[in-house]
């Protein structure tokens, strides 16, 4: 029989977790986060608010996607809670009423803070990446940068980084200019 360490977390365990903190389940363990704070929960509410009238509404942009601040995934074994997640329409044609989705988001966004920076980084980053996702975004709202990757084959490649009050037209939603200073 194999050590504790060993026995891979269950939904259970993921449930059994206080309400005070976020769970997800990556490779088989349990990982635990305190809820964010106060500047990151404004940066991904922020986000969240400015991309939602031009692509989930269609309202000065282009619409045709879903998005969903802190969905979880149940995907290929592994429950994830990005800050921000999206899907074209034609891939989530319609919200369940369920728990969990499991179809690949097209574009997920992770607010870094100095207790998730390494797990967004080094686990869940190139999960994103093995799972499919094609846009990842990484804001910094510390060092209040937006880090930009699009999926080529098994591997993100940067599409930019950028910093401050800048106005931002970053894929996917390169289709308005995203003023970074509404987030901060």
């Amino acid at each position: 029989m194999g050590h504790p360490a060993d026995r891979r977390a269950t939904y259970e365990d993921l449930l059994a977790v206080p309400e005070h903190l976020v769970a997800e389940i990556i490779h088989g363990q349990l990982v635990t986060q305190p809820r964010p704070a106060a500047r990151h929960a404004r940066a991904a509410s922020s986000l969240g608010g400015e991309l939602y009238g031009p692509f989930d509404r269609g309202k000065g942009g282009p619409g045709g996607w879903i998005i969903l601040d802190e969905p979880e995934l149940h995907l290929d074994g592994h429950v994830l809670v990005p800050d921000l997640a999206g899907w074209k329409r034609v891939r989530l044609p319609e919200i369940q009423d369920i728990v969990a989705i499991e179809v690949v988001p097209d574009w997920v966004c992770e607010v870094l803070s100095p207790s998730t920076s390494g797990v967004d980084r080094a686990d869940k980053m190139p999960l994103y990446a093995t799972l499919g996702v094609a846009y990842l975004w990484l804001i910094d709202p510390l060092a209040r940068t937006l880090e930009a990757y699009h999926l080529e084959a098994t591997r993100y490649l940067v599409l930019g980084t950028w910093r401050e009050n800048a106005v931002v037209q970053a894929e996917p939603f390169d289709a308005i200019g995203l003023e970074l200073a509404a987030l901060w």
